[in-house]
């Protein structure tokens, strides 16, 4: 009974323990590799060849780019390859060991910086966003995450239908290219984008790679590695914002010439508002460029449609002045001819002095309704003697003059012509405008 009453022992298996590779390491990492045992202030090979250090660049995004500051803000992870034989160390298994940015600062390493930033940072949420990987036989891998601003000198001559490159260009401060070889690791594949970048106002086309050397007076020759991309410039957005209102505003200046002459208010208000309305337009595109001491194709459009709609008001202005001028000459010469002493002018009548010139207004038109046929016709025995008065005068006024004055006074005469003409050659002269614009510059 003792037997059966003894408790059963159930043998679970457990699991396997993982090995905490910290405990079972005998020296600790700066021993391994011998950190304490090396000055790493110095260059790897100090006082021999120049240290080659491999660089590839993997893009993560293009911010932005801004016009006004002339600049452009991209994220990148920049990685560094070189060998140092004072940080290998044995391994049975020949697998590297990965650090973070607490060991960077007790080593040496590249002093790669951005020429003409103006501003760059290394991420550092969570933390520092840095990786340190060093192999058994000594080569290095040194990589970060950075986002930079630098400047981009870009040209605005063919704004808004231009297409800008832009360079971000690595160096090394301290070292010339006699202590330090900087290159692409893989030429061109050296640089790698995301496919998903994309910019607003931009069409991102091309990046490519390329290295040269640079000189400073005072401290000699370098290595310097560029990272070249050009951007075309949506045109969308300014054909609705600037392209087409001015458009609009050009059509709307036209709609003058269909306006009758003496409708003085209607037609000078519609001028002063469509002039208004362009140098608003001018002003808001300006608003969001540099000053550049250069002309922009959007300001030859912009102010050749201006001189368009200031040249529409210059028109209603002469067709005024011209009309006033031929009205004071009609008065003038219908004084004359009621001053004439001869018996056909004495009694002349307001249907007579209308025939001086070739329009009639509506008033005069009315004023001819009382006219029966019979009275019309018993005056018709008087009106070439009229005419002829009429033509007597003019004759005393233009003798003496030459045929240029007696031509002027013709186109006095018919001011509604003016108008006529300008139907036609302000639509067709801004027509050839637009062609010849759109050919030469998109």
């Amino acid at each position: 009974l003792q037997e059966i009453t003894k408790p059963l022992c159930v043998c679970v298996p457990l699991s396997k323990k993982v090995v905490d590779g910290t405990k079972s390491r005998k020296v600790k990492t700066t021993h391994l590799l011998h950190i304490d045992e090396h000055d790493f202030t110095m260059r790897p090979a100090f006082a021999g060849p120049a240290v080659p250090v491999g660089v590839d660049v993997q893009v993560e995004s293009l911010d932005s780019i801004s016009e006004v500051d002339m600049d452009f803000t991209m994220t990148l992870y920049l990685r560094h390859y070189w060998k140092d034989e004072r940080l290998a160390f044995p391994s049975s298994t020949n697998k590297s060991m990965t650090f973070d940015g607490r060991l960077v600062k007790k080593i040496w390493v590249p002093d790669v910086f951005f020429v003409h930033s103006k501003r760059s940072f290394i991420h550092d949420t969570t933390t520092d966003n840095i990786m340190l990987r060093v192999f058994p036989d000594g080569h290095v891998l040194y990589s970060l995450r950075v986002t930079v601003t630098a400047a981009c000198n870009m040209d605005f001559s063919r704004f808004p239908l231009d297409s800008q490159t832009c360079t971000l260009e690595l160096e090394s401060y301290a070292y010339t290219d006699e202590d330090l070889m900087l290159y692409w690791k893989s030429g061109d594949e050296s640089l790698s984008t995301d496919d998903r970048i994309s910019l607003s106002q931009f069409l991102i086309q091309k990046f490519h790679t390329t290295s040269r050397l640079a000189f400073y007076n005072s401290t000699g020759w370098y290595n310097r590695l560029y990272i070249n991309f050009t951007l075309r410039r949506h045109i969308f957005f300014f054909l609705l914002q600037t392209y087409f209102p001015a458009i609009l505003m050009v059509m709307l200046s036209w709609v003058s010439f269909w306006i009758d002459r003496r409708a003085v208010p209607a037609r000078v208000s519609l001028g002063i508002t469509t002039v208004l309305t362009m140098s608003t337009i001018i002003t808001g595109v300006n608003a969001s460029m540099p000053r550049v001491s250069y002309i922009k194709a959007v300001d030859i459009y912009l102010w050749v449609s201006f001189v368009f709609v200031f040249l529409s008001v210059l028109e209603y202005a002469a067709v005024n002045y011209l009309t006033t001028v031929r009205d004071g000459k009609e008065r003038k010469l219908r004084e004359k001819v009621r001053e004439q002493s001869l018996p056909c002018t004495c009694d002349m009548s307001h249907a007579r002095t209308m025939m001086l010139d070739g329009t009639y207004s509506e008033a005069d038109a009315n004023s001819l309704a009382g006219y029966t046929r019979a009275s019309m016709a018993a005056e018709d025995a008087s009106e070439k003697q009229e005419r002829m008065v009429v033509h007597l005068s003019l004759d005393n006024e233009s003798t003496g003059t030459k045929k240029k004055g007696i031509r002027s006074f013709r186109i006095i005469q018919n001011t509604h012509n003016i108008d006529t003409y300008s139907r036609m050659i302000f639509p067709g002269a801004y027509i050839l405008f637009n062609l010849i614009y759109w050919c030469v510059y998109y």
